[in-house]
């Protein structure tokens, strides 16, 4: 897959998105998600949004953008364990459809149904054959996913193999994001041509008119959660609706009321 050429200066040199001018971008991004969210609130409407790619791609910290202003009653993160044995035993996207929007909800997959034509599918979870199904089954699927009211978005963030190594090399070395690098993650990450030609029979089959793909370009972080989230509000018919105006109350008063002098268990100010 051709790589997006990064940002350039005048100089010719690759231009770095300070940390302050990533937030003010994003600022204003929020403010239009919170829109959104009154919009999808009042109208009714069922939002669903499908995040794909490879370990280190970007994925949650993407997520994490676009859910760090807004209610996480409207906007819900999926992102499902490992099937049981009954799940197992079940028609594959079963288990992924109690988790679709009902109205006024936005649903967004951390990985989704498409993990049988990626992890599952290269790690040896499941057969070809079953695979193959897949590919068969998921048009199907989401054409009834779409023709039920959703809007069905899915984007696949792309990362460079150089880009992939030092991402999961820094979970090594980070106490923070340790716990990010599991022993799947390991077998996955040396095998980057079998996720690149699962990857390609997954868009092969899968990027239809009706539920096309959409590809982001994740070697810069700051820039694929814009991009991203920008791309969102512009595929979502969405307007700015009434709001009501609000003024605070006025706070009653004390009525006698003193402070007790109780032994209230202050936590230690160690900063």
């Amino acid at each position: 897959m051709a790589k997006t050429q990064a940002k350039k200066d005048p100089s010719g040199a690759d231009k770095t998105l300070s940390y302050k001018e990533y937030r003010k971008a994003l600022f204003q991004l929020h403010v239009e998600l919170v829109r959104l969210q009154e919009w999808v609130i009042q109208t009714g409407s069922k939002i669903c949004i499908v995040f794909e790619g490879r370990d280190g791609a970007g994925k949650g910290g993407t997520i994490k953008a676009i859910t760090e202003r807004v209610s996480p009653r409207i906007f819900r993160v999926v992102a499902l364990p490992a099937p049981s044995e009954r799940e197992k035993s079940q028609m594959y996207v079963q288990r992924y459809l109690p988790y679709l929007p009902a109205a006024g909800e936005v649903v967004i997959f951390d990985r989704s149904w498409y993990n049988r034509a990626g992890v599952e599918r290269v790690m040896g979870f499941c057969s070809d054959e079953d695979a193959q199904s897949f590919f068969k089954a998921v048009p199907l699927v989401e054409r009834a996913i779409v023709g039920s009211g959703v809007i069905l978005l899915k984007y696949w963030l792309e990362v460079s193999p150089e880009e992939q190594t030092r991402r999961l090399e820094a979970r090594i070395h980070d106490g923070r994001k340790v716990w990010k690098l599991t022993d799947m993650d390991l077998k996955s990450y040396s095998r980057w041509y079998d996720y690149s030609r699962a990857r390609d029979a997954m868009f092969e089959a899968s990027d239809t008119e009706i539920a096309p793909w959409y590809v982001a370009n994740s070697n810069d972080k700051r820039r694929a959660r814009l991009n991203v989230i920008s791309d969102v509000l512009h595929r979502i018919p969405y307007t700015a609706m009434p709001r009501r105006k609000v003024t605070l109350p006025r706070r009653q008063k004390a009525d006698g009321y003193e402070e007790p002098h109780y032994p209230f268990k202050y936590i230690a100010e160690r900063f």
